[in-house]
């Protein structure tokens, strides 16, 4: 049982950078896919980065291309969002998520997942 915890989370004005971090409670080469989700009130979870163990494979949701950089250390067993340019449309609770099961379904949809942080808020202003 994976357990995950995400950190990094605030508040900023539009334009600012943040970094999320997620802690494994287990080393990271376990999970052969780890992800960023995240929810706004009133609107469906949404998946905002992935990347497979080997860190090579990464991917991302077109609204945050260019701007969200994921990255994960296996020594640390910790995953990383680093947020640039936010906007006040990423303001939504982020989740951190791992799966450790072979699956059909693509690297951003959430059935995937087997194991889930609690979030944490990010706010943007404008």
């Amino acid at each position: 049982q994976v357990q995950l915890m995400e950190s990094g989370g605030g508040s900023v004005q539009a334009g600012g950078s943040l970094r999320l971090s997620c802690a494994a409670s287990e080393s990271t080469y376990s999970t052969r896919i780890m992800a960023w989700f995240r929810q706004a009130p009133g609107k469906e979870r949404e998946g905002v980065a992935a990347t497979y163990t080997d860190a090579l494979s990464t991917y991302y949701a077109d609204s945050v291309k260019d701007r969200f950089t994921i990255s994960r250390d296996n020594a640390e067993n910790t995953l990383y969002l680093q947020m640039n340019s936010l906007k006040p449309e990423d303001t939504a609770m982020y989740y951190c998520a791992a799966s450790s099961v072979v699956s059909i379904l693509g690297p951003l949809d959430s059935r995937r997942y087997n194991y889930w942080g609690q979030g944490t808020q990010v706010t943007v202003s404008s």
